[in-house]
């Protein structure tokens, strides 16, 4: 007897890390005496946000086989999020990053991902094809594109999808060295974007990373140019300027940020990812589904660390009705 395969609400694929906050405020790195460990990763922290919302959640990634990869499992764990995916490679060391916290929003990281993260190590042949197809939403991001074997792994895991269900792509691209030439030039980037989004239906990023993506900057141009690559649901974020979401069929969404005091915004668009896959799924309209996400990254942008920042369906409901975070 086959047993059936679990559905997830969301699996997210790609990176995890240690993310290591400083004691001290205000103070370049060389000058901090301690930190706070949290964990980290883009891919990560939004399992941990859809979690946080009530979501059944799954990471799929790898760490090293050392002692921060399993702090990392343990969190994970703790947080909610299915870890069964999650793998030691032998041979890398878990990444970390440092920060440095300049009030009120400049936080610079210092990412050690050498010589390659081993979230960069998921294989096609590691991949269970069955739950990745079954899961309701399915997100990945544009850093596990920018270099081999992850950009192979993640291109069949979306071609499995077939557009089944919504499949999110986060275009976000870390420019670190260790990401090879994709990693470090976005147009070199550009055709493997250009293949994901063939088999997305949603792509949200930065007026930034959308500007990579599609070759033009104005944000109704970037989102017309997401929607004509091939995806369902453009969002262009664009930080002080609000959340501009267009859909296929017409609808537009133009949400204005709300008002926080920045301490780290790092964090606030996994937090938005997370909270806009619990709108997606919850079948909400587009203005609602953007404006709760956009509550969601306000309520970590307030915070320092990311993951145990991410908000609870109670504390998104208060800042929306006026509740200082």
């Amino acid at each position: 007897m086959v047993e059936p395969v679990q559905q997830f609400d969301v699996i997210s694929m790609g990176r995890i890390g240690v993310d290591l906050y400083p004691q001290q405020s205000g103070v370049p790195l060389a000058r901090v005496r301690s930190f706070g460990k949290a964990l980290g990763g883009s891919a990560a922290n939004v399992a941990v946000a859809a979690a946080r919302l009530g979501r059944s959640t799954a990471l799929i990634g790898r760490t090293g086989a050392d002692p921060f990869g399993t702090y990392l499992h343990r969190t994970l764990t703790e947080f909610g999020v299915d870890n069964r995916w999650v793998t030691p490679v032998e041979a890398r060391p878990t990444p970390v990053t440092f920060y440095e916290i300049f009030p009120p929003d400049e936080v610079p990281p210092y990412s050690y991902r050498h010589p390659k993260a081993p979230d960069l190590e998921i294989h096609t042949d590691e991949l269970d094809y069955f739950a990745i197809r079954a899961a309701r939403v399915f997100w990945i991001t544009g850093t596990a594109l920018s270099e081999e074997p992850s950009r192979s792994a993640t291109l069949a895991a979306l071609k499995c999808r077939d557009r089944a269900g919504t499949t999110v792509f986060d275009l976000h691209l870390r420019p670190a060295p260790s990401n090879g030439p994709a990693g470090a030039d976005p147009d070199a980037a550009r055709p493997y974007y250009a293949e994901a989004l063939r088999h997305a239906t949603v792509a949200v990023g930065t007026l930034d990373e959308c500007a990579s993506a599609t070759g033009v900057r104005e944000p109704r141009a970037c989102a017309e140019a997401l929607l004509a690559a091939g995806v369902e649901l453009a969002v262009v974020k664009q930080g002080p300027a609000g959340v501009l979401a267009v859909h296929r069929d017409g609808t537009t969404a133009e949400v204005p940020p709300l008002p926080v005091e920045v301490v780290n915004g790092l964090g606030a668009g996994d937090a938005f990812g997370g909270a806009l896959c619990h709108g997606l799924l919850s079948g909400w309209e587009l203005e609602r589904t953007v404006r709760y996400a956009d509550a969601a990254g306000a309520h970590v942008a307030a915070r320092l660390p990311c993951s145990s920042a991410m908000p609870t369906p109670a504390e998104v409901e208060g800042l929306l009705n006026g509740v200082t975070p």
